[in-house]
């Protein structure tokens, strides 16, 4: 047996890793600058992060939810007061698609309505329903196709306010920032404007913050720079910094039925080992405040760079829009200045670096990409 090839790969096997920091088995170092997309937060292999999962693994791996878990408790309490959100309460399951599949469903439970409205491209997943509302037509089976989607232009909220007009929406998400989609931030006004149009027509707002949360836009999530509070948000990612782990935050609108929803991974020991040393690290070490600063930092820096068309992002969610393909640059970013980067379409570079990089980190990797392009 051989795996399933559906990826496009990079010749490079990477063995061990530190902080920012990739080496292949020839202990070739490369600076990471794409954290595995966004899922790197606190660093590889940062010590407390190992010795909180090995200790785990020694005591207790897995149980279902059958039983009481007090590690999920600990971690919704931590993850309440870091956030912000301690009055909302949360559901734990595996991957960013999960929990976009289960909050779309929650939404609908809540409300009864079918419809959902969702954005030019956006990606949320590649499951069920979160392929559905996700903006790429390629990625569609012939299965995914009976389910009732509208997408709208972003920051379009004329857009939005006719499609809600009629109250039979169930729901409207959208990501902090779009990620796939090219790093597009939502404008400020235009998110106050569809959390009021969404209150007024008992439609729910579902924020994805799978990659633009966990303090990578340099507030805790994207959508905090509107001061909105939406009803559903879903995380993943940093989360976990490698480990396979997910959720919905719930705001207290909504009430918990028994059988409603379920997961047999979600929450389990190891998982909640994990993004509980994530937490513990990010307030110790102030990341969320580090993604803004380094962030900000490496944002002015490459503005003053004229062979890139366009610089978009936020925080250490960075877009690099170029007029030509990008993909020879990459390329000799990778394989001749060992930088490690992620891409969008054809012409735009995405950043998406660990939250502990340190300045002195961000001007090497600005020394070898000016080397570069």
């Amino acid at each position: 047996m051989k795996p399933f090839n559906v990826y496009s790969r990079w010749a490079i096997e990477p063995t061990k890793a530190r902080g920012c920091k990739i080496y292949d088995k020839d202990g070739t170092e490369y600076l990471d600058f794409y954290g595995g997309h966004a899922v790197i937060s606190i660093g590889h292999s940062h010590p407390h992060y190992v010795e909180a999962l090995t200790g785990q693994l020694n005591k207790i791996g897995f149980y279902s939810n059958a039983v009481l878990n007090s590690l999920q408790d600990e971690y919704a309490e931590k993850l309440g007061k870091l956030s912000g959100y301690d009055d909302y309460s949360l559901f734990m399951v595996n991957s960013g698609a999960e929990a976009n599949e289960n909050a779309l469903k929650l939404a609908s439970f809540h409300n009864g309505r079918k419809k959902v409205v969702s954005f030019r491209k956006s990606f949320h997943g590649r499951t069920f329903a979160a392929v559905k509302v996700t903006d790429i037509p390629g990625y569609l089976a012939p299965i995914n196709e009976n389910m009732n989607v509208d997408f709208v232009p972003f920051n379009d909220i004329e857009a939005v306010r006719e499609l809600l007009n009629g109250n039979d929406v169930s729901s409207v998400i959208i990501e902090g920032i779009q990620g796939i989609g090219g790093i597009h931030i939502p404008d400020p006004a235009f998110l106050r404007e569809l959390s009021r149009l969404c209150k007024e027509t008992g439609t729910v707002l579902i924020i994805d913050e799978i990659q633009s949360g966990y303090g990578r836009s340099g507030k805790f999530f994207a959508h905090q720079y509107a001061g909105i509070r939406p009803d559903l948000i879903t995380i993943a990612k940093g989360m976990g910094n490698g480990f396979p782990v997910s959720g919905v935050l719930i705001s207290p609108m909504f009430k918990a039925v028994s059988g409603q929803l379920g997961t047999t991974f979600g929450g389990n020991y190891m998982a909640c080992a994990a993004a509980n040393a994530v937490i513990d690290v990010m307030q110790a070490e102030n990341l969320v405040e580090n993604a803004a600063v380094v962030g900000n930092y490496l944002i002015d820096e490459l503005k003053k760079l004229p062979q890139i068309k366009e610089v978009r992002g936020c925080g250490l969610m960075i877009g690099l829009e170029f007029d030509t393909p990008i993909k020879t640059m990459r390329d000799r970013l990778l394989f001749e200045e060992k930088v490690f980067t992620g891409a969008t379409g054809s012409n735009v570079f995405r950043l998406l670096p660990p939250l502990c990089v340190t300045k002195d980190e961000a001007d090497e990797f600005l020394r070898r990409f000016i080397k570069v392009i």
